[in-house]
């Protein structure tokens, strides 16, 4: 069932449209996190979703209801923003139970949610906490806490973790996840992190100037990305003009094996640094540059012919800068790309 729809939303300031007309919807218990270069409307939408920003056409509805004339204090939405926004001079659960005394209700009615609360993000106990005591971590889990406080129906996060270290975040982002899952919570997240986005959502959302670039689970969007901007957002680089003819392509590499049944004729082609093999026959590079990755190498190569090309291999063996080898093309890692923009 779906919770939240956009239907042709549109945001102008002046001449210019940085929402212009989205349509998305979200169902009930689904995580969407919408990705984009800067600019590119995401934390606009945000906005307008919460109220916060009023649209130049179009419509928001909640549970099928428009929200045109809905305050931002009646949508039954939370939002947490990257910079946390907690109250310094309250202690940690006066925080997390800021959304509920604006309801109404006495102290013993939400006391035992603040509790509960703290145990679910990890802070349990920390109710008497000074909010300047506590980690950007910590700080980033008693926001937390305090939107899912009144229940959302609609949980926003704008770059929840963007503050974070990047150790923290990948620990966080494995928490979120499985705390929405147990929660029920229906999310939508803005973030410029492909790895945090790819990580929680279920659905992601890719944004160019003010426009859905492609939508589609994180592995669809991953291995067919629907466009080069997509390709180069997700850090493809390896994006060459090519003429597909059969089950190969004409490029500036030399023929490339494409997988069946990709579209013929004038394209682009985006391989996978993955797909790119070293051999002992095959197109001839000089190794510029090697980077450790942890679990393979990274490699630039400066081949023979054509631009330079983005390769991985395994630690053991890696050939060092200035190294000469060979590479083939493993069509699996190959995508070929409508020959636009898209």
């Amino acid at each position: 069932m779906t919770l939240l729809q956009l239907e042709g939303v549109s945001v102008r300031f002046g001449e210019r449209a940085v929402v212009d007309s989205v349509d998305l919807a979200v169902a009930e218990h689904e995580t969407v996190c919408v990705l984009g270069p800067s600019g590119s409307g995401k934390s606009t939408l945000l906005r307008v979703v919460a109220g916060l920003q009023q649209v130049s056409g179009g419509r928001v509805l909640l549970d099928g209801a428009d929200q045109a004339a809905v305050p931002v204090h009646r949508r039954g939405v939370g939002l947490m923003f990257q910079d946390h926004q907690l109250f310094p001079h309250r202690d940690v659960g006066a925080n997390v139970s800021f959304g509920l005394r604006m309801r109404g209700g006495g102290r013993a009615s939400y006391a035992a949610r603040v509790a509960e609360l703290l145990e679910l993000v990890g802070l349990p106990g920390a109710q008497g906490r000074a909010v300047a005591s506590l980690s950007g971590g910590e700080q980033q889990r008693v926001a937390l806490a305090r939107a899912l406080a009144p229940s959302p129906r609609l949980l926003m996060l704008d770059e929840p973790l963007g503050q974070l270290d990047r150790g923290l975040r990948e620990r966080l982002v494995v928490e979120l996840r499985g705390l929405f899952s147990r929660l029920g919570t229906t999310v939508l997240a803005v973030t410029h992190d492909q790895g945090e986005a790819f990580a929680l959502a279920d659905r992601v959302v890719v944004m160019r100037d003010g426009r859905i670039a492609q939508a589609g689970t994180p592995l669809e969007v991953w291995q067919r990305p629907a466009s080069e901007f997509v390709a180069r957002f997700l850090g493809f680089e390896n994006v060459v003009p090519a003429t597909v003819t059969g089950g190969a392509a004409a490029t500036a590499w030399g023929k490339v094996p494409v997988p069946d049944g990709s579209t013929e004729g004038e394209q682009r082609l985006l391989i996978r640094p993955a797909g790119v093999v070293l051999r002992e026959t095959g197109l001839r590079c000089e190794v510029v540059s090697r980077t450790f990755r942890g679990t393979h190498v990274a490699l630039l190569l400066r081949p023979e012919d054509g631009p330079v090309l983005e390769a991985e291999c395994g630690l053991a063996g890696a050939p060092a800068v200035g190294d000469r080898v060979a590479v083939a093309f493993t069509p699996a890692e190959v995508v070929v790309l409508p020959p636009g923009e898209g």
